[in-house]
């Protein structure tokens, strides 16, 4: 796999991880796997603008990654569940 692929695939693996256990964190249950991805990965998004905005860092790796899209993607869906 090039280093790109390989990116795209860490961003979605971390993505779905995140998005199932923000599903599982505010609504009891997951999304289904498309949703779980998705939400995951704008929710990576919202946690980096977060955690930039705060002057957070939770360090590097694929656990930070997951992390940081976690917090993001249950930010996200608590937002989302107020409209």
């Amino acid at each position: 796999m090039s280093g790109s692929t390989y990116d795209l695939a860490i961003l979605l693996a971390a993505g779905a991880i995140a998005g199932f256990l923000a599903g599982m964190i505010t609504r009891g249950r997951g999304l289904g796997i498309i949703c779980n991805i998705i939400t995951g990965v704008i929710g990576a998004f919202v946690g980096n603008w977060l955690f930039g905005m705060l002057g957070i860092s939770i360090g590097t790796g694929m656990i930070s990654l997951i992390g940081t899209a976690l917090i993001g993607a249950v930010a996200l869906l608590i937002v989302i569940s107020l409209f």
